[in-house]
């Protein structure tokens, strides 16, 4: 896999709407400007918006050739460092056609977003580039009032961090409150409560080491079948990460999602599974027994290590997974440990 080059103050990102272009709309443009100040103010970072990333969701919907273009442009201009999604949504998919992945592998740097976005990174995983599964525009950087902790440090960690090995903590601290997006709102704080979980084994032993894989598993059938779903080499011996929407899917889907993943073959050659923990914790038992049905009765994986309750996706607050590097779980100790740098240090 190719590492892009480690972020640093001055760099240049660009703001995509590759999906949902909410961002644009009237009733959620207020969002930008807290979230591009913020990119400038706590990361040092300069902001570029892309010519169609504020068009709104209408046009945005309706020109997923335009979509393309801005990340294909953002890949080809030299000037830009990174590139941050605006948000996810529900037709990242219908970019494919226009992706070339070319241009990707041969200008290599940082991507991401989650959601969604989980077909961009099938996209980046195709062509050979490491991704990162963490914050969006409008969902973190554009939190009001602020930023969680725990998601500023992912991103200084991270994308502007040098580290040979990284513990991904898990946050003493979540939220399961409810701010509605609205320009009256923006003095309104998330209230944070105590994390009684913490990480939790629900399958398996030992410990093991593989790449990291995966994304927002209700996106997964939109990616199968097509040219951007990993094949079952590129599954072996890698750690899926897996984490649900907003939608709240229920534990049916995610038990038949599992049974799809099993027919693939892909399960039996997983080293390990991390399971982000449910939106506003619901279903957080019922989605535990829907997967150890599958895995450990169904399928007889009695020592696949799964560890549940990790902070991505679209749980509050969230860290950062890297698309292929190598990571470690460890269940005796509850432990996942990045082995390498998903960065390059650019001289």
């Amino acid at each position: 896999m190719i590492k892009p080059a480690r972020l640093k103050k001055g760099d240049k990102i660009a703001i995509v709407s590759l999906s949902w272009g909410g961002l644009g709309d009237e009733a959620f443009i207020h969002k930008y400007p807290i979230a591009k100040q913020r990119l400038e103010n706590d990361f040092g970072l300069q902001v570029v918006t892309m010519p169609h990333a504020l068009k709104g969701s209408g046009f945005v919907a309706t020109h997923p050739e335009l979509r393309a273009k801005d990340l294909m442009d953002a890949f080809e201009d030299t000037s830009i460092s990174a590139i941050f999604c605006a948000i996810g949504g529900d037709d990242t998919i219908r970019t494919l056609p226009f992706i070339n992945f070319e241009t990707i592998r041969n200008n290599p740097k940082i991507f991401m977003g989650y959601s969604d976005s989980t077909i961009n990174h099938f996209m980046m995983y195709k062509a050979g580039l490491v991704s990162f599964y963490g914050p969006s525009v409008m969902c973190e950087f554009g939190e009001y009032v602020k930023m969680f902790d725990y998601t500023v440090s992912a991103v200084k960690d991270v994308l502007f961090g040098e580290w040979a090995h990284y513990l991904l903590a898990s946050s003493p601290e979540w939220t399961d409150d409810y701010v509605l997006w609205n320009e009256n709102n923006v003095n309104i704080p998330h209230k944070l409560k105590k994390d009684t979980h913490g990480y939790e084994i629900i399958n398996g032993r030992g410990t093991v080491k593989g790449h990291l894989l995966g994304g927002c598993i209700d996106v997964f059938m939109m990616a199968i079948g097509t040219k951007i779903w990993p094949s079952i080499n590129e599954w072996t011996n890698a750690i899926l990460f897996i984490e649900t929407s907003e939608d709240k899917p229920s534990p049916d889907f995610i038990k038949w999602t599992f049974r799809n993943l099993a027919a693939q073959g892909i399960l039996n050659v997983l080293k390990g599974i991390i399971v982000g923990k449910p939106q506003g914790e619901k279903y957080y038992e019922a989605y535990k027994t829907a997967i150890t049905q599958v895995v450990y009765t169904e399928e007889h994986l009695h020592e696949l290590p799964i560890i549940y309750n990790v902070n991505f996706g679209h749980a509050k607050p969230i860290g950062i997974l890297p698309y292929g590097i190598m990571v470690e779980l460890n269940c005796a100790d509850k432990t996942i440990v990045f082995l390498e740098s998903a960065t390059l240090e650019v001289l």
